[in-house]
C-alpha cells in the first residue's frame, strides 16, 4: 500500500511538472518558515469572507488554474531575480558581461550590494564537457526483426543504479518496430538518458541513445551501461541491435580561469560565489579569452528593465492562450494590464512604451538616457512603482488561482460570523490527483 501511495505521488509529480509547470528552478522558491506562516495567514484571511461556490472541474479548468499559478510564481521569481522583492533593492542587481559569448557567458550570484574592486577574469576553454552516446547497428526499416517472437529484456547501468526494460518482439515486428518501442520505453522511464531512431539515405534505421548529464566523475568510465548477460528474460537484443556500442565517449570540461587550469564534469561553474559560469564553445586559438565582469551601473538597470518587461509580457501572453475556454481569464488579463496603464505616464517617460495589446515595450536609448540624467531617480520611481503592484498581483494570482476559474456561486457567508476556510484555494492541487487516487 506504502509503495503505491509513493509510485501515485511520483506519477502526479512527472504529470504537473510535464504538463504545467514552467522549467524552471530559482533559489527564490525556497522559503523561511515565518514566509511560510505568511502565506498560511494570507490564505486564511482571504478565505474567511470568500462565497461557497461549486467548481468547475473539467480539464481545462485544471491546466488554467494550475497554470496560472506557475506562470504567476514565475514572473514573482522575475522580479525577485532582479535585487529582491524589497522595495529599495528593486531593479538593482548587478549584471555580468562576457567580452566573447561564443567561449562563455557569466551571471552576477555574488552579493547585492558588490564592492567597488570586484574582480574581472579572463576565461579560456580547452574543451567542453560531453555526454555519452550510444549508437546502435543501423538495419533495414522494413525487414522484419531476425530474433524469434519472445519475451526480451536488458539492463541499464547508470548513477550507480540498475534498470530493467522488458518487452516483446512478435513475428510481424520489423526492425523499425522495435527500435520505435525501444525509444518509447526509455523515455518514459525518464532514468536519466533520452534515445530517438535515426534513419540513413539508404532506408536504414538506428537507435541513438545519449545521457542527459555529461562528463566522468573519478573511477567512473561511462554515463550509462546497458547489457543482457544477467537478465530476467531471453536475451540477444543487445547485440543484434548493438545497444551497447559507445559511439561518443563522455568527457569533461577542461578551461583555463586567469591561466589556473581547471577540470569539472558539466559546463557550467561558479567562480568565488560571484560569478556563475556557462561554458559554450572552445577558444578557436590557445590565448584567446573571454573577459568575465560587471556591467556598469547604466547597463546592469538596462538588462533589469528588459527582464522585467520579458517576463511581464510573457505572463500576458499566457492568460490570453486561455481567453477562448476560460472567460475569466479576461478579467486577470483586463486587472494585469490595467496596472501598466496606470503607470504608463511615468513608465513612458522611462522609456517603456504601452501597446494596444497590454504588453510593453523598450526603447533601449531613452532608457539609457534617463538612467544617466540626474533626475535618474525621479525617472524610475514610476518603474519601481510598477514593479510593486505586477508583484502583489502575481502573489494574489499564486495565492488563489480558482478565483479566475469560471465557478458557481452557491452563496455569501454572513460576515462577521463564519469560521475561517483556510483549504478552499487549494482546490487546485487535488485536482491533479484525480487521475491517479
Amino acid at each position: 500500500m506504502a509503495y503505491n501511495s509513493v509510485h501515485n505521488l511520483t506519477n502526479v509529480y512527472n504529470f504537473y511538472m510535464t504538463t504545467y509547470a514552467p522549467k524552471s528552478s530559482t533559489p527564490y522558491d525556497t522559503h523561511k518558515k515565518s514566509e511560510l506562516r505568511s502565506v498560511y495567514n494570507s490564505i486564511v484571511k482571504m478565505n474567511k469572507e470568500s462565497p461557497l461556490f461549486i467548481l468547475d472541474t473539467s480539464k481545462e479548468s485544471q491546466r488554467f488554474a494550475v497554470g496560472m499559478k506557475e506562470n504567476a510564481r514565475e514572473l514573482r521569481n522575475t522580479i525577485a531575480s532582479l535585487g529582491g522583492l524589497d522595495e529599495e533593492e528593486l531593479l538593482n542587481k548587478k549584471v555580468a558581461y562576457s567580452s566573447n559569448e561564443n567561449i562563455a557567458t557569466a551571471s552576477y550570484i555574488g552579493s547585492s550590494k558588490p564592492e567597488d574592486n570586484t574582480p574581472s577574469y579572463e576565461v579560456e576553454v580547452k574543451s567542453l564537457a560531453s555526454t555519452q552516446v550510444n549508437m546502435g547497428h543501423f538495419l533495414p526499416d522494413e525487414e522484419n526483426v531476425a530474433l524469434p517472437p519472445d519475451t526480451y529484456s536488458f539492463d541499464v547501468s547508470i548513477d550507480d543504479l540498475s534498470y530493467e526494460f522488458q518487452f516483446s518482439i512478435k513475428a510481424t515486428d520489423t526492425n523499425r518496430d522495435v527500435q520505435d518501442r525501444l525509444s518509447r520505453l526509455i523515455n518514459n522511464a525518464h532514468i536519466g538518458m533520452t534515445a530517438h531512431v535515426i534513419t540513413d539515405d539508404n532506408g536504414n534505421s538506428s537507435l541513438r541513445m545519449e545521457s542527459d548529464a555529461t562528463g566522468l566523475k573519478d573511477g567512473k568510465y561511462n554515463q550509462f551501461h546497458i547489457s543482457d548477460n544477467r537478465t530476467s528474460k531471453a536475451s540477444g537484443a543487445v547485440d543484434y541491435l548493438g545497444l551497447d556500442y559507445v559511439a561518443s565517449p563522455p568527457t569533461n570540461a577542461s578551461f583555463l580561469i586567469d591561466g589556473e587550469e581547471i577540470t569539472t564534469t558539466s559546463n557550467h561553474y561558479t567562480i568565488d560565489n560571484t560569478y556563475n559560469l556557462q561554458l559554450k564553445g572552445v577558444s578557436s586559438e590557445e590565448g584567446e579569452t573571454a573577459s568575465i565582469g560587471l556591467k556598469t551601473d547604466v547597463e546592469s538597470l538596462t538588462e533589469n528593465i528588459n527582464t522585467l518587461v520579458r517576463g511581464y509580457n510573457s505572463f500576458l501572453q499566457a492568460v490570453s492562450e486561455y481567453s477562448e475556454n476560460q472567460p475569466k481569464s479576461n478579467r486577470l488579463f483586463n486587472e494585469m494590464s490595467s496596472v501598466a496603464r496606470l503607470y504608463a505616464k511615468g513608465l513612458t517617460q522611462a522609456g517603456l512604451n504601452l501597446n494596444l495589446d497590454g504588453t510593453l515595450e523598450v526603447d533601449n536609448d531613452v532608457l539609457r538616457q534617463k538612467a544617466m540624467g540626474d533626475d535618474a531617480k525621479e525617472a524610475f520611481s514610476s518603474m519601481k512603482g510598477f514593479t510593486n503592484s505586477i508583484l502583489r498581483k502575481s502573489n494574489q494570482v499564486s495565492l488563489n488561482p480558482m478565483n479566475y476559474v469560471n465557478n458557481v456561486i452557491v452563496a455569501y457567508k454572513n460576515p462577521g460570523k463564519n469560521f475561517a476556510s483556510p483549504y478552499i484555494t487549494s482546490a487546485y492541487s487535488g485536482m491533479m490527483f484525480n487521475s491517479y487516487c
